[in-house]
């Protein structure tokens, strides 16, 4: 069993390293461009591998896709971040360019691996991938409902006073501030949330999650890595493991909601397919409403990426 993480910065080397650490792998690839970076990275956590006694071994690559063949699972992680003066438009051309080239040379040695993307604009660079790849929809979608996820119920256990194991969630939509936690659709061991958090509360820790990875740029002057790696982690698990796990995940919707031609957030089965279900919850008028309204502004960070591709055909 092999997995590669393409991008051994932050987020790419915290996914290798709980991957490492969960221990259900032969093999991690972690590649870079940058020279030793990877080979650093990968070296370090085999070191401590005795320590916390795993066995799975981690192989760092500079720009070596032949290293990478073969995998079951990739997780593309490459991409720069915004910069002051940088447009919405040449972040999402720079980073189209860097996700096209690693996900042609992905398929190139292992056509048949599942594609999971974090690069940001994480929608739309999901969408790049899976028009790149030319392969089924089930075999190409983002991380992002899971990290959101993540925080609307770190934020909860705060808020309660318990542990966030006891939390349950589902959050839809695209990947920011237009993001659709449900909580309709929280519990707490099975307690709706609303019985046990003050709607005023809960509004306001809604408004925190939208914001939430906004929250730690401000604090670090860089975007999170360890929510983020262990996100794309759990789910390259489930897809090795075959485990049928149900969790938000950015996937190619062609119909499901009233929308179709899309990358969205939303509740599927992830299974050693990638996505086998796609799950359609029942949702009230305002949910349908907070939904088409983030998938509009999906689609229109899509349709840009459309333009730019039609002006260089």
């Amino acid at each position: 069993m092999k997995v590669t993480v393409v991008g051994a910065g932050n987020v790419g080397a915290t996914c290798a390293n709980v991957l490492a650490h969960r221990d259900f792998l032969q093999e991690v690839v972690l590649l870079d461009i940058k020279e030793g970076t990877a080979e650093g990275k990968a070296l370090d956590t085999w070191q401590q591998a005795p320590i916390d006694y795993y066995s799975t071994k981690i192989t760092g690559v500079t720009n070596d896709y032949t290293k990478t063949a073969n995998s079951e699972v990739v997780v593309i992680t490459s991409g720069l971040p915004r910069k002051p003066g940088m447009s919405r438009d040449d972040l999402i051309s720079t980073n189209a360019n860097i996700v096209k080239s690693v996900t042609e040379n992905i398929t190139k040695y292992s056509p048949d691996a599942i594609i999971i993307i974090v690069s940001n604009p994480l929608d739309v660079m999901t969408y790049c991938s899976y028009l790149t790849a030319k392969k089924d929809s089930s075999k190409v979608f983002g991380m992002a409902g899971i990290l959101d996820t993540a925080r609307y119920r770190a934020f909860l256990a705060d808020e309660i006073g318990c542990s966030p194991k006891d939390i349950q969630a589902i959050l839809m939509g695209g990947h920011g501030d237009t993001m659709v936690p449900l909580p309709r659709y929280t519990t707490v061991s099975g307690i709706p949330v609303t019985e046990l958090v003050a709607a005023d509360k809960l509004e306001a820790i809604i408004q925190r999650t939208k914001v939430g990875g906004g929250e730690i740029v401000n604090l670090l002057g860089t975007s999170a890595w360890y929510a983020p790696g262990a996100a794309a982690a759990q789910m390259v698990e489930a897809i090795v493991k075959n485990e049928k796990r149900i969790f938000p995940v950015c996937a190619w919707l062609t119909g499901q909601y009233g929308l179709k031609d899309i990358y969205l957030g939303v509740p599927v089965v992830l299974g050693k397919n990638g996505i086998e279900k796609i799950i359609e919850l029942q949702l009230n008028e305002a949910e349908k409403e907070s939904l088409n309204t983030s998938a509009q502004h999906v689609k229109e960070v899509m349709d840009v990426l459309d333009k730019m591709q039609s002006a260089t055909a």
